[in-house]
């Protein structure tokens, strides 16, 4: 697989589960995302080790690395070879979870059928084991939302973030323009799977809820991502704008 191949099959799964996101016309749908944000967990093999290696191969570089201890997530910020999107990684730290639901959803993981847990598969095949029952995603979700939103949706793309630059529109007619098309964006920089940094106007609009067939049967309607907006507030020709994104002061070197 090479890497514009490994995009598309990301972008393609994320629209399959973001259909309303899919059917977006507010700007040209070969406007690149600025990034892609990917959510994983730090249980082989789909720890960011097993994970960096492949992403590597595709021609992503590691650029920087953040720690959030109050989100348990260690966070890489990979760039591509070209003007492409670049790779947020997130990894959630199972060791934040109390034991039940860290047993419950190491359980879940250590079910991946053998052929979803090598090369690019990792990431583009959509949840690699088998759907939990609605306890055990509520008791995730209490746990830490991010721990229920892998447990039924697999390590995978969470979001997708676009700079209004990019797309040649300002960030409050886009706003505008999303919400006339159903989508209510949030200005809360602690909203979403990641802090914001305050270089940036941003805006977090989750998708709609999709009703989802538990295993024991029942369906639930739940959330499952979003779409996100980014605007740089000064003009700076030196760096992307996903380079401004998270801040500053969770910036670390990992050894």
């Amino acid at each position: 697989m090479q890497r514009e191949e490994f995009l598309q099959q990301l972008w393609l799964d994320y629209i399959h589960q973001h259909t309303d996101l899919g059917a977006l016309r507010l700007w040209p749908t070969d406007t690149p995302a600025e990034y892609l944000a990917l959510l994983t967990l730090n249980q082989s093999p789909f720890a960011a080790t097993d994970l960096l290696p492949t992403l590597g191969h595709l021609g992503f570089r590691p650029a920087q690395r953040y720690a959030m201890a109050d989100r348990g997530l260690l966070v890489t910020l990979l760039a591509p070879p070209d003007d492409g999107p670049w790779l947020i990684l997130a990894e959630l730290q199972m060791g934040t979870l109390s034991r039940e639901p860290r047993a419950r959803l190491a359980k879940l993981v250590g079910n991946t059928h053998p052929q979803d847990a090598r090369g690019k598969n990792l990431l583009t095949r959509g949840r690699p084991w088998a759907m939990p029952d609605w306890d055990t995603y509520r008791t995730l979700c209490e746990a830490h939302p991010l721990a229920g939103w892998l447990s039924v949706m697999g390590p995978g793309m969470h979001h997708a973030g676009f700079d209004c630059e990019r797309i040649g529109s300002g960030i409050a007619s886009l706003d505008e323009a999303l919400e006339q098309c159903g989508f209510k964006g949030s200005e809360d920089r602690q909203y979403g799977l990641l802090p914001v940094s305050p270089m940036l106007d941003y805006r977090f609009y989750p998708t709609c809820s999709r009703r989802i067939a538990f295993a024991d049967g029942d369906e639930h309607r739940i959330p499952q991502g979003g779409l996100a907006l980014l605007q740089k507030r000064l003009s700076n020709d030196h760096e992307r704008t996903v380079e401004l994104l998270l801040p500053h002061h969770t910036r670390c070197e990992i050894t």
